[in-house]
């Protein structure tokens, strides 16, 4: 199974303000309403695994954004509303069991989603890829993207596009 990371961060590596806001994000020019090859990406995954905390900052948007089944790694919720019963799920374990128990629903490609979430399956050596776009804003504090790791990883880079002389975007793929 390969496991895909696509996300934005600030310029000094932040996901999020402190409070979990991402309204900065939509500071990116864009005269043509592009969502920045993200449905591209989306419709090379099977499913997309998110955090807790993601899914509750995904449920204040109104609008349910994902065509793909979405399971939630979560030890304290205990449902999702029921609107997203038949779109979205509650699992629990550890990264490495969680990556089993979907790939035994024959799932190949998943979509990791969630700043705690994804290191904790970096800490696991469980990122097959990284897509990340970085915005030229400076938010001086917030969530980061990456944490402490018990040791170093490796990545080679693919590609990076300049989107709107504004954005960068950078793919990274596993070096094993």
């Amino acid at each position: 199974m390969a496991n895909y990371v696509y996300i934005a961060t600030s310029l000094d590596g932040f996901i999020a303000t402190i409070d979990g806001g991402i309204e900065w994000l939509e500071d990116a020019p864009n005269p043509d309403g592009s969502d920045f090859g993200f449905s591209e990406f989306i419709s090379r995954v099977d499913a997309l695994l998110m955090g807790r905390h993601t899914f509750e900052k995904v449920l204040s948007f109104g609008q349910w954004p994902y065509s793909v089944p979405v399971y939630v790694l979560s030890n304290t919720l205990g449902s999702v509303p029921n609107e997203l019963k038949e779109k979205a799920e509650i699992i629990s374990g550890s990264p490495s069991s969680v990556v089993s128990e979907l790939g035994a629903k024959h799932y190949k490609n998943l979509y990791i989603d969630g700043g705690r979430l994804i290191q904790s399956f970096l800490q696991e050596d469980l990122i097959d890829e990284l897509i990340v776009t970085r915005f030229p804003k400076l938010l001086g504090k917030g969530i980061p993207l990456f944490g402490d790791l018990n040791e170093s990883i490796d990545f080679e880079h693919v590609e990076t596009e300049v989107i709107e002389n504004y954005l960068v975007k950078s793919r990274y793929r596993r070096a094993k």
